[in-house]
């Protein structure tokens, strides 16, 4: 990832992470905040201005730090408005939120900032021709591309007979908690309520905290807010030790208003923790529990 300074004529340039261009392709056309932009491989970059940032699609992808940016290479520019982010992140990440059938949000997250960019096709089935072509290939033998292909069906109503022989197939691949909470979300689509209660009953059976704590956050980041609380319950009740049972218990504790009793279990979580950058993330929780914050929101 590259940010360059727009306060001179000639920025100040400086790579963030490893020195090698931080690149992202597009295997068909898409648009970006509603500019278009041609498939293919881009080098990213990013200009910190203090009410916005610019998000930069290069047609170079093979710079080295940013001793070679040249403005006159850009695919693309689209200016973006940054937001503060609720948790601490340590480590640069780069996260797909907001998924939609068409569109999703491609946000670098850095320490307490997020810069999200929209991502938008227009043409879902072109997409579709592409994982079947994929999963003809290497990918019919992977857990998961097979799954990746499933979940795309999923998350549009789309093609959800298919997507089941694709999360069967994953499943034959490499049995996980991921492939079978897949198949057990395609299976409530289809409208099987008894197959996908047993598939969800046997995804739980051998999900890891970590595993089954994720799935709910991602329940919260799709704003299914009541299934979300469902699995932190499953969480505090499979896992009660530990840092997982902790911070499950902590956020229904937020949710029903009890934020002394959720500082308390977050507290836990973070004597838990194994890690620094964790033991960080969980203070960020803390920090709002004792400011009387839900942290589900």
């Amino acid at each position: 990832m590259l940010f360059v300074s727009s306060l001179s004529d000639l920025p100040a340039q400086f790579p963030q992470g490893a020195n090698e261009n931080t690149t992202i392709e597009f295997s068909d056309p898409v648009s970006v905040e509603g500019q278009p932009l041609a498939k293919g491989i881009y080098g990213l970059h990013m200009i910190p201005n203090p009410d916005s940032w610019t998000v930069i699609f290069s047609k170079t992808n093979t710079a080295w730090g940013s001793y070679s940016y040249n403005q006159d290479e850009d695919a693309l520019r689209v200016n973006v408005k940054p937001r503060p982010l609720a948790e601490l992140k340590e480590a640069l990440e780069f996260e797909f939120e907001d998924l939609k059938p068409d569109s999703t949000a491609v946000t670098l997250k850095w320490e307490k900032l997020g810069v999200p960019f929209t991502v938008s096709i227009k043409d879902a089935e072109q997409t579709l021709q592409n994982i079947r072509a994929q999963l003809k290939g290497r990918g019919q033998f992977t857990w998961q591309a097979l799954d990746e292909g499933a979940q795309f069906c999923l998350t549009r109503k789309i093609n959800l007979d298919e997507a089941l022989r694709w999360a069967d197939a994953s499943i034959q691949n490499e049995e996980r908690f991921d492939n079978l909470s897949t198949k057990a979300d395609i299976l409530k689509a289809l409208n099987r309520p008894d197959e996908a209660k047993a598939t969800w009953s046997h995804a739980v059976e051998i999900a890891t905290a970590p595993q089954l704590y994720s799935y709910g956050r991602r329940l919260q980041s799709q704003k299914q807010g009541a299934e979300a609380m469902e699995i932190f319950q499953q969480v505090a009740k499979r896992f009660p030790q530990g840092v997982y049972g902790d911070l499950a218990r902590a956020r229904i504790k937020s949710a029903a208003g009890d934020f002394a009793g959720a500082a308390s279990d977050a507290k836990k979580a973070q004597a838990a923790a194994p890690t620094d950058a964790q033991k960080q993330s969980i203070k960020a929780l803390i920090d709002r529990l004792e400011a009387k914050q839900d942290i589900n929101k």
